[in-house]
């Protein structure tokens, strides 16, 4: 298959486009400078020139291939307003992308994160926020699930708080960022909230399952770890900074504070069954270890 992948350079796109690749598909990447095109072509993919606002550029992409990832995302988490610009700016391009696919029966395969279901895990069944922080997220995913109905083969992986690789990546990696310019490994609140995490090369693999089989419209969690307490995960940041470990205000953390506040384990049962996925890289507090003073 020739998979169009958005944000393929990045930390979950790059395993992405390995595992495609060494699934035997061939790869377009979206690559926004030269430095990314580089790195493209080095992972032995071929480079499409342009940013995620570039939607003829998408569009192209997505007519040259057999199915879609989509990862690309700002991440810019610095205030409410460049949040919102980010979540505005992956709507317009999955629009795109997707009116480009009606009607061709090819996959599209967007990427989400897991809901929060008060009292347990959540489920692949239970329904992703369209309201707070980052709710024009869920409702960009639930557009692109709706495209079932228009013939595109359409299906979200929901990813975890925390997607990791040697120490770094998701949540737990902004926890880190923080912890070293502010000299405390902190958590919100009494840090007994719970973090599902998964390590990014088996976050890869149901990517391209997701790609292969998928039905359209469904979702499917890539959660190894259902939930790490966020002081087990901010004390394994401490030891390996040698840093105090201690709760801090959520404003610490922004606009995302609400959301890091929060209990929020997930499970993958559904997804493991019907998919066949099983994590086998580490979990994430044995991944912190590779955290560097």
């Amino acid at each position: 298959m020739r998979v169009f992948v958005t944000g393929g350079t990045g930390l979950i796109g790059s395993a992405v486009v390995a595992e495609l690749l060494g699934a035997g598909h061939t790869v377009l990447a979206l690559a926004r400078s030269d430095a990314s095109a580089s790195a493209v072509r080095a992972a032995g993919a071929e480079p499409v020139r342009g940013a995620l606002a570039d939607l003829d550029v998408l569009r192209d992409g997505a007519a040259r291939a057999d199915g879609v990832v989509h990862l690309a995302f700002a991440n810019d988490f610095s205030s409410a307003e460049a949040v919102a610009k980010a979540v505005a700016e992956e709507g317009a391009a999955l629009g795109a992308l997707g009116e480009e696919l009606v009607g061709s029966d090819r996959p599209l395969v967007t990427s989400s994160g897991t809901p929060l279901a008060v009292g347990r895990a959540s489920t692949e069944a239970d329904p992703i926020p369209t309201e707070g922080p980052v709710g024009g997220r869920g409702r960009t995913v639930m557009g692109v699930l709706d495209l079932a109905s228009r013939g595109v083969r359409s299906s979200a992986v929901r990813l975890p708080r925390t997607v990791h690789n040697e120490g770094t990546g998701g949540f737990a990696g902004l926890l880190t960022g923080i912890a070293r310019k502010s000299g405390v490994s902190g958590y919100p609140g009494d840090g007994t909230q719970r973090w599902p995490a998964v390590h990014a090369l088996d976050a890869a693999v149901l990517f391209r399952l997701a790609l292969e089989q998928a039905p359209a419209g469904t979702a499917w969690h890539a959660v190894a770890d259902e939930g790490d307490a966020v002081r087990d995960i901010a004390a394994v940041i401490g030891r390996r900074l040698g840093l105090p470990v201690e709760s801090v205000p959520q404003e610490t953390y922004g606009p995302l504070g609400q959301i890091f506040a929060a209990d929020q384990p997930s499970s993958s049962a559904h997804t493991r069954q019907a998919l066949g996925w099983e994590p086998k890289h580490p979990g994430l507090l044995e991944d912190l270890e590779n955290i560097q003073p």
